[in-house]
């Protein structure tokens, strides 16, 4: 064998490995998450939450990371498509109750977050977020969604949400919702949790009591974020016309299972409120 055509052979043999790494990397990620449904079976089973779902969090020193684990009355397919789709994701985002506007232009998702249910949206503070579609084989996704500055200090915001395939032809997800803070926004949420945010708890428990403080408040968020995900994806089950209705109602139904975590306000309030905020949706983008 000549060398050049050596060279050229060993050029194209590792252009090929290169493309192969991602596929190699997602085999490997399906199998790590299988392994994980295979681990939680039993608590996803067995909880008090009245649905397959287990909800973890940690906290270090300058970040906060809540994960919900859920097994989806949804086909892959269904969920694979959804998810990889930036409409979908506003639409999704824009359930949580202080979410005031969402966006979608290409990749790009601008988002507005109120400090109150209430806030007028052009006081809201803006999150800018870059959908990025990781994974999305016969038997795996990962969809990620990140924003580099948030508000009141925060900062490098990750939701992160992969999905396998499971028997009875259903799918088990894993969502995570992740943030940094500084000085600020540790003012901020100390701030929070010594007056709105006082008497309210997370979902996981230590030492049988449920997590308060920081935890609490991460995993709630995320659980908002996973039961807007679920609410969106039976709404796709209800005629078009119907759909907007379907997903606003069935989210603040699945909140008001978890009062003590979740509850804001009354059903009319919230049903008004995000009527509208759909409807601004389907106009031109904010500044």
């Amino acid at each position: 064998m000549s060398r050049p055509f050596f060279n050229r052979w060993l050029a194209a043999l590792g252009a090929a490995c290169l493309l192969a790494l991602p596929a190699v990397q997602a085999h490997a990620d399906a199998g790590a998450l299988r392994a994980k449904y295979g681990e939680l079976r039993e608590p996803l089973r067995n909880n008090a939450f009245g649905r397959q779902l287990y909800i973890d969090s940690s906290e270090s020193a300058n970040a906060l990371q809540g994960d919900v684990y859920a097994v989806l009355e949804h086909p892959f397919e269904k969920v694979k498509d959804s998810l990889q789709d930036p409409n979908a994701w506003c639409d999704i985002m824009l359930l949580p109750f202080n979410t005031k506007y969402c966006h979608a232009s290409d990749n790009q998702l601008a988002v507005r977050i109120g400090r109150k249910y209430n806030q007028p949206v052009e006081q809201a503070y803006r999150i800018d977020f870059r959908l990025q579609n990781a994974a999305a084989s016969s038997d795996y996704l990962e969809s990620r969604l990140n924003a580099a500055q948030g508000p009141v200090g925060t900062r490098d915001y990750r939701i992160r949400v992969e999905a396998v395939p499971i028997e009875g032809g259903k799918t088990f997800m894993h969502l995570s919702y992740a943030y940094g803070y500084g000085t600020a926004g540790k003012i901020a949420m100390g701030a929070y949790l010594s007056t709105a945010g006082a008497s309210k708890v997370g979902f996981s428990q230590t030492d049988g009591q449920p997590t308060t403080g920081v935890r609490g408040a991460i995993e709630r968020n995320a659980m908002r974020y996973y039961l807007a995900i679920d609410a969106y994806l039976d709404s796709l089950s209800a005629p078009e016309a119907q759909r907007v209705d379907k997903r606003i109602n069935s989210w603040f139904s699945a909140t008001e299972r978890y009062p003590k975590q979740l509850h804001e306000m009354d059903r009319a309030t919230y049903v008004q409120m995000k009527r509208a905020e759909y409807d601004r949706q389907q106009t031109a983008a904010l500044n």
